[in-house]
């Protein structure tokens, strides 16, 4: 069975307690599909205070994360099939084909990002790769490795309920959705699509495809300008 081991590298590892233990993430390690462990930067600390951080060398507005702490921190946790990833505004920007290429390591670090930034003697010597989750800033890089994880996940056999689900849904086919319904059949004038309620699987699929397709030529023209839909 395949199982994906994953450390996330953090000033405050307790912010990730709530998230990763509910819905999906959560019965993905209670399976043992998924093991996730959150590790505090500040115990490879130096010091009684423990110091993580630094005014950066040249001036500027500030504080970055000091290389020696984060450093050892990676290292206590890399292993001989690690792969680390630092959560990064400057790295490429996450999207499903990323996510399920991450699904195929055995072992993700996430560096989460803090302050300004991290010294970049810790990136140069330590990173395998950059990843952005947009074109944003956010305080800390702490939701955007909740939201890699996620993503990331959903490509591990066994931890949605069918495995084609992360394959066909937004963004694995580069369209959208179509829209879903349940019952009842109507509601407050508005009725469910006749062609849903027909039992014709074959022009089901085709409508389904078509209002994909529409949705995404109106709010997303550039995912279908690449597949030249």
């Amino acid at each position: 069975m395949k199982k994906l081991k994953v450390d996330i590298l953090s000033l405050f590892p307790d912010y990730f307690d709530s998230p990763l233990m509910q819905s999906m993430l959560g019965r993905a390690q209670q399976k043992g599909i998924v093991e996730i462990n959150a590790i505090d930067i500040r115990d490879f600390a130096d010091g009684k205070h423990a110091k993580v951080d630094d005014r950066p060398y040249g001036g500027g507005p500030g504080m970055l994360l000091m290389v020696e702490p984060v450093v050892k921190a990676i290292r206590s946790c890399r292993e001989e099939n690690s792969h680390v990833v630092h959560l990064s505004p400057q790295g490429k920007t996450l999207n499903s084909a990323k996510c399920e290429n991450l699904a195929t390591h055995e072992h993700l670090i996430l560096l989460c990002g803090h302050y300004e930034g991290i010294d970049q003697r810790a990136i140069d010597l330590e990173i395998d790769e950059e990843v952005s989750i947009g074109d944003y800033v956010l305080t800390s890089g702490m939701p955007a490795a909740l939201v890699l994880l996620d993503a990331t996940c959903r490509f591990i056999p066994g931890v949605l309920g069918h495995d084609e689900s992360a394959r066909n849904d937004t963004f694995g086919k580069m369209s959208f959705d179509a829209p879903h319904y349940t019952r009842p059949e109507e509601f407050e004038g508005k009725k469910v699509p006749d062609i849903l309620l027909g039992g014709h699987h074959a022009k089901i699929d085709a409508w389904r495809r078509e209002m994909g397709i529409n949705k995404c030529a109106q709010v997303r023209p550039d995912l279908l300008a690449k597949e030249k839909l």
